[in-house]
């Protein structure tokens, strides 16, 4: 071959190289491309607002610098709110604390005469329109949260059970047995230890977010069996007065700031742990707890917004330990 020749050959081949070698390069360079922008829009935006999603379930936890609410709406001449009973002292102490830093927005709680009126119906009056604010001791059922409904969990909270002090019962339960108890399965104190007299089990009504959330934990959500003579759902959502009736062979339940200080029952550990054991309760020991929350509307007030993160704020925090609740941060 002349040298005229090879030298062709070498320049073909060098061609062919270099454009394998750049198509590889552009090949993988894309990839990269391709993959770096799945992963980005994958990402989740960590300035977007945590909430409960409907099954309970957090998604970031919250703080009063993160809730990228839409706040276009004016602020409303009153702020109302409305909801659990639970939540009663929480929400006034930080209505209190409200008042002070907002003199100008008076607030009130519970619709139309200043008493709460459940979780249920708080977060249906938010639905409609006639609060600014719900506050609520369950996660969103599915059709409330197609409703544009935000919830932010502002505490936690541990569900006591109990009997009256004066029930010769005195061992402890565990959360299978409160199941069997408030599913009709076991009548007598007897079946779990204690004397031959007949279980009265006493429910809350059924507006109440206990309850639901009661239900959802320990029923597993299945359903209460009907009233009888020895099953009584309450027909207002109240404690004190389910206390007083519980006498020598009751049994009920209650969130566990409202139990505490009571004098006329005693508090049942269930599955050996305590719910007033704050620490256990934030290790997940005690099978029988839940989050609280504040919900708005996705579009929503300044003021509303400024609320929240009131109660998310340090000065929020401590009040939520103050009243028993244990606080998220």
């Amino acid at each position: 071959m002349s040298q005229g020749k090879e030298t062709t050959v070498l320049l073909l081949s060098l061609l062919v190289t270099a454009g394998i070698a750049g198509g590889g390069y552009f090949f993988f360079s894309q990839q990269s491309k391709i993959g770096q922008s799945t992963t980005a829009t994958a990402s989740p935006d960590p300035s977007s607002p945590t909430t409960q999603s409907p099954s309970g379930t957090p998604t970031n936890a919250p703080t009063a610098t993160n809730l990228n609410f839409d706040t276009s709406l004016p602020n409303p001449s009153v702020l109302e709110i409305d909801g659990s009973t639970t939540m009663v002292t929480l929400v006034k102490e930080l209505r209190n604390a409200y008042s002070q830093a907002n003199p100008n927005i008076p607030t009130t709680f519970g619709l139309p005469d200043g008493k709460p009126n459940g979780s249920s119906q708080g977060l249906q009056y938010l639905i409609g329109g006639s609060i600014s604010i719900a506050a609520s001791s369950r996660p969103l059922k599915a059709e409330e949260a197609k409703s544009g409904i935000q919830l932010v969990p502002i505490a936690k909270d541990a569900i006591g059970i109990v009997v009256g002090i004066n029930n010769p019962f005195k061992g402890n339960l565990t959360k299978e047995q409160v199941r069997d108890i408030y599913q009709g399965k076991i009548t007598n104190w007897s079946q779990v230890g204690g004397p031959n007299l007949p279980i009265k089990v006493i429910n809350r009504a059924t507006s109440s977010g206990t309850r639901e959330a009661f239900q959802d934990i320990v029923l597993l959500g299945q359903s209460f069996p009907p009233d009888s003579a020895n099953f009584i759902t309450w027909k207002q959502d109240e404690t004190t007065a389910i206390l007083r009736d519980l006498g020598e062979n009751g049994i009920g339940y209650a969130t566990v700031s409202q139990l505490e200080k009571q004098e006329i029952v005693r508090i049942i550990s269930i599955d050996g742990v305590s719910p007033t054991d704050i620490a256990a309760v934030k290790a997940g020991k005690y099978p029988i707890s839940r989050s609280l929350f504040l919900g708005v509307k996705k579009t929503t007030s300044p003021a509303a917004k400024q609320f929240i993160e009131l109660a998310l704020s340090p000065q929020g925090q401590q009040v939520v330990q103050k009243l028993g609740f244990i606080p998220m941060l």
